[in-house]
């Protein structure tokens, strides 16, 4: 990416304000740019992490703009009101971090839901079969998807890990690429495919077998991959 979108662009003022927003302007156009053609990874779960940062670091500064001590800033007689405002200790960008901040949410907002929209289309596009009977045992197993790009049905096996941590359980999905097969117009059934790998690995007997269809030819790597591995987390945890 030409230009790329982190926290220490709103958190480390090292030059103007003004240059920072160009800065911050030109990552989302950067990210812009890779989604017109339909590359969502892996920039949307960075948006998302991103912008819920900064929520969260905007909202402590607001809970330590309450903590600072106060001047008076206006004395209204007629309506009886004092106005005040906060000092912030000397020498701090902490005022300004917090004004890039609010300007900087509403545009990442808007980006990520740009990004959404491409993904919800795509995960609506890419439909999901099981291969034979699947097992009780789904832990392990095999998943198909086409690269429609390089006309070829890309065959990978993939493991489900859990781990806890204090707060959360955590599922993630390893996978392994295990070959390709030219989409040659000679078909192939998904239960043929998967008949083969049994022949080829004796450790997965009964292996739990997922076939994925769709006709985009859209980034493999950056769109229909992550999509697909998310479809398939939803798949074993339903």
């Amino acid at each position: 990416m030409a230009h790329s979108l982190d926290l220490d662009l709103f958190t480390h003022l090292q030059s103007d304000f003004e240059s920072q927003q160009y800065k911050i302007l030109a990552g989302l156009k950067s990210i812009s740019d890779d989604f017109q053609m339909n590359k969502i990874y892996p920039h949307l779960s960075h948006l998302v992490e991103l912008y819920t940062t900064l929520d969260d670091i905007l909202s402590r500064l607001r809970d330590l703009r309450d903590e600072f001590p106060k001047r008076i800033k206006k004395i209204d007689f007629v309506n009886e009101v004092i106005e005040h405002e906060v000092v912030f200790v000397d020498g701090s960008d902490l005022s300004k971090v917090e004004d890039l901040i609010e300007w900087g949410l509403p545009l990442i907002k808007a980006k990520i839901e740009e990004g959404k929209t491409i993904y919800e289309f795509v995960n609506d596009e890419i439909k999901l079969e099981e291969v034979g009977i699947i097992p009780n045992y789904t832990d392990e197993g095999y998943f198909f998807v086409p690269d429609n790009e390089e006309s070829k049905l890309l065959l990978f096996q993939y493991e489900l890990t859990v781990f806890e941590s204090s707060q959360d359980r955590y599922r993630s999905l390893k996978t392994a690429f295990l070959k390709g097969l030219e989409q040659d117009g000679a078909y192939r059934s998904p239960n043929a495919i998967k008949l083969n790998l049994i022949d080829e690995n004796k450790d997965l007997p009964n292996p739990a077998t997922f076939a994925f269809n769709t006709d985009l030819d859209f980034p493999f790597r950056e769109t229909i991959f992550p999509v697909t591995k998310r479809k398939l987390l939803q798949q074993l945890y339903e």
